[in-house]
């Protein structure tokens, strides 16, 4: 912006100057003016004129080469920058006087502001932050002039100029985001960022990354900006942008804990855990002190893993999931202009690891296909590698569904031969089976047969970290896909015929997820409605003498059960009458076998009927099936008829049996295509009416509780809480391919469970961290000698009364060793030795 120049020097400024008030009368001026803005005008027309001949004089002097460390100089510049304070707080309250304020002290500081003295430089900074903040003068006509007070070199107006820049746009956008003034902003900041002089990007860069930890430029602009600085011609801006990219995760939360702990309470207090009312129950009233200790316990471990998860998922969630990488527009440019950069730079070790991690990073984010970065990273993979497990990560963070094996399968191939063989140390073999493990669970294809059976072995192994590695493999494997292990070591997996997905395959989702819980809530609920219908049913038959076989027909549901159930009473019939002659076991004989005929012929009529499902609904389905029943019925009701009038058994009341309910199970069987064909019907039915539905915010509610209910049963099963839960399926659950590429490989988890050998100070400090809260050695003998207080229970039972026959026999057992004693004393000799 223009600046304007101080006016010339005139003998009314000087008079002025003579004339105005003290430096030490300044502040009572000022309070003067804030109370009485119109009663002081004429003085601040002459403190006005005084300052403008104050900054006239100190140019003269610079011009004439004179120091500012001189008497009239050092008085000069103290009264220039008392003056400019003073004017700047009064400029509120005189508008048109001091309009041409901001300019006159800019002007001095764009000019001047290497040659001005510290001391006055500061004041006219802090002077015209003042003009700022009261809105007199807009940020964006300052902002070029507050970046170059920050190379200047001086700490102090450094300090001053970056927190006025950042606590002016925070102040900004607190409300609202205005985005003109912003993007205005941004441009200024853009160009000194992509300035080829490293202090000049270099505050730029900082003022970025300071916004965007503070959240207040959070947008793509900014993002791709501080990406772009990985090219600056600078190594020390690139390092800072590589770092920034790397580290942003660690960085946000150390700025921003108190968020994160006030989130982290309020999940505490909401927390999306439905446990049920029995099992609650049961740990605070059912047992014993000691079991019920047990399952409380157990309950609050249940509830603490449930909270970890919930909020590793919401962590792992897209939705608050983010990187300043998620927001580049051309990644793939990115990644290769980064490569290339990382061939040809000469930089140290450390530099160019940071450069294959961020480009790891971006490949796996964005599912990038860049073929020339696995063949490089091939040429450091060694196990006595300076910092291999982090460039094992990286390979691992570069590897996805949507680049091809052949690429990836030489750097494969070498990080097992290197790493994964008998002569190997077992550090080396365990990191490289968790490896190989975190690159099948991202390219199942890598793995053949014959290499994970080989693989496999090391289970046996005695070093823990390698057999930990070896079945965490294996575990893997019976998720995605059980064919190759071998029997012995593919257990029951939970889906056997599970195979990985081919190159290129996109599987599309079809439906809601989690919708199908909405339709085994709804069929459990039927099916206990139905329970409890069936129930009150068999109540009533179990309460009841049996009915007639009519009845009992008419009650069941299928045609074929009748037979059976009438076959088999006559049977029992048969067995119970056997002192009424052979004629009448003749006559049951002929009626099982027309009953058998029957059922032939009916059985062939299903077979028809079940050929002929293509051209029949269900409906008629249905109707045939009450009408043969009903049929049926009437024919067993004739033979029931008949031999009951044979055996004349009208006044007994018999009860149904065992052998009732067998026959039913057999019926059932035998029915079993007809069952079949309805219940496919009703399936495609259902499923054709769910296709069109629409979900309700109340469905996504129910869903979302009925997802936290399994999670809660399988918890309490796997801590032994709850019996009958299959809890297989939830000992491994596999990530989906973009929760894997959000997900950061930690270097350290490829080594976990690896025993390091601890130097003799580790193992020192060791020994001392063990023995401070240990008090003095102390003999046992003495701590049992000063006990003050009761008896032991040893002791009380020393002292405890016997019962009568107790001391009878005691005493007669004293009675008899007196006695043996006696009798063995009485044959020794006491006399003199026979012998010498």
């Amino acid at each position: 912006m223009p600046r304007k120049h101080a006016p010339a020097f005139t003998p009314d400024a000087a008079s002025a100057s003579s004339v105005a008030g003290q430096p030490h009368n300044l502040p009572v001026l000022q309070a003067k003016m804030k109370r009485d803005p119109e009663g002081y005008e004429e003085e601040l027309r002459q403190l006005h004129r005084h300052f403008e001949s104050s900054v006239f004089l100190f140019q003269q002097q610079a011009a004439l080469a004179t120091t500012s460390s001189s008497a009239g100089g050092g008085e000069v510049a103290k009264e220039l920058g008392d003056l400019a304070l003073f004017l700047a707080h009064v400029a509120p309250f005189y508008p048109d006087d001091l309009a041409d304020l901001p300019d006159q002290i800019g002007g001095l500081l764009d000019t001047n502001a290497r040659g001005l003295p510290p001391g006055l430089r500061e004041h006219l900074v802090q002077a015209l932050i003042l003009l700022v903040n009261r809105k007199i003068v807009d940020l964006e006509d300052t902002m070029e002039l507050f970046m170059e007070l920050q190379v200047i070199g001086d700490r102090a107006v450094k300090k001053l100029a970056f927190s006025h820049i950042i606590h002016s746009i925070r102040r900004m956008n607190q409300k609202h985001k205005n985005d003109t003034r912003n993007r205005k902003l941004q441009n200024i900041i853009f160009k000194f960022l992509q300035a080829e002089e490293e202090s000049r990007a270099k505050r730029a860069f900082t003022i970025l990354c300071d916004l965007h930890r503070r959240r207040v430029w959070f947008d793509e602009r900014t993002t791709n900006a501080i990406c772009e600085a990985c090219f600056h011609p600078s190594s020390r801006i690139m390092i800072a942008a590589i770092q920034f990219l790397l580290g942003y995760e660690n960085a946000e939360q150390q700025e921003d804990e108190s968020d994160a702990s006030s989130s982290e309470d309020e999940a505490d207090k909401n927390p999306q855990i439905l446990l049920s009312k029995q099992d609650v129950y049961k740990a605070n009233h059912k047992g014993t002190v000691a079991s019920k200790k047990k399952k409380q316990a157990k309950l609050q471990r249940v509830i603490r893993s449930m909270k970890r998860q919930q909020r590793k998922s919401v962590e792992e969630s897209g939705s608050s999931y983010y990187s300043p990488l998620t927001y580049l527009k051309d990644a793939q440019g990115f990644a290769e202009k980064l490569f290339s950069r990382l061939q040809k730079c000469n930089e140290r070790f450390e530099v160019r690891m940071m450069m294959l991690k961020v480009i790891a990073r971006t490949i796996g984010l964005h599912h990038l296909v860049l073929l020339n970065f696995y063949p490089y990273l091939q040429r450091y993979v060694q196990p006595h590698q300076r910092d291999v497990t982090t460039l094992l990560a990286a390979a691992v963070q570069a590897c996805h569904d949507m680049v091809p094996p052949d690429a990836v399968e030489p750097l494969f191939k070498q990080i097992v031969n290197q790493f994964v063989h008998d002569r190997s140390r077992p550090e080396s073999i365990a990191v490289g089976l968790n490896v190989v493990r975190e690159i099948c669970m991202r390219m199942p294809l890598m793995m053949n047969e014959d290499l994970l059976q080989d693989l496999v072995l090391y289970k046996k192994s005695h070093e823990k970290a390698v057999s930990i590695a070896a079945r965490s493999l294996i575990t893997l494997f019976r998720e995605i896909c059980p064919s190759l292990l071998v029997k012995k070591v593919r257990g029951r997996p939970v889906d056997p015929k599970a195979r990985p997905k081919a190159f290129g395959e996109v599987t599309v989702a079809s439906d809601v997820p989690g919708a199908e819980l909405l339709d085994e809530d709804m069929s459990s609920e039927e099916e206990g409605s139905d329970e409890e219908s069936d129930a009150f049913d068999s109540d009533n038959e179990i309460a009841l003498p049996s009915a007639p076989p009519g009845t009992e027909e008419n009650m069941e549901g299928s045609s074929e059960a009748n037979k059976c159930d009438a076959n088999e009473d006559t049977n029992e019939e048969d067995e119970a009458s056997d002192e009424d002659g052979a004629d009448e076991g003749q006559d049951n004989s002929d009626n099982d076998s027309e009953e058998v005929d029957e059922e032939l012929d009916d059985d062939s009529d299903m077979d028809a009927d079940t050929d002929m499902s293509d051209e029949d609904s269900d409906d008629d389905e249905l109707k045939e099936s009450i009408n043969g029943s009903e049929d049926e019925g009437s024919d067993q009701d004739e033979d029931t008829d008949e031999e009951d009038k044979s055996k004349g058994s009208d006044s007994k009341v018999q009860k149904r049996k065992l052998n009732d309910y067998i026959g039913e199970l057999n019926a059932a069987d035998a029915s079993l295509r007809a069952l079949k064909r309805l219940a496919g019907a009703k399936k495609a039915q259902v499923s054709s009416d769910e296709t069109g539905k629409i979900l309700s915010d109340e469905d996504f509610k129910r869903i979302k509780e009925l997802k936290a209910k399994k999670e809660a049963k399988l918890a309490l099963a796997q801590h032994g809480l709850i019996k009958g839960v299959d809890t297989k399926s939830a000992t491994f659950k596999m990530p989906s391919s973009d929760q894997l590429s959000r997900k950061r490989v930690d270097p350290l988890e490829l080594e976990a469970h690896v025993r390091r050998k601890m130097s003799k100070e580790e193992r020192l400090a060791m020994v001392k961290a063990g023995r401070e809260d240990r008090g003095q050695y102390v003999a046992r003998a003495a701590v049992k000698q000063k006990k003050t207080g009761g008896l032991s229970n040893k002791q009380k039972q020393h002292k405890k009364r016997m019962p009568l026959a107790a001391t009878r026999a005691k005493a007669a057992r004293s009675r008899q060793e007196k006695k043996q004693q006696r009798k063995r004393s009485g044959n020794q000799f006491r006399g003199r030795k026979a012998w010498k």
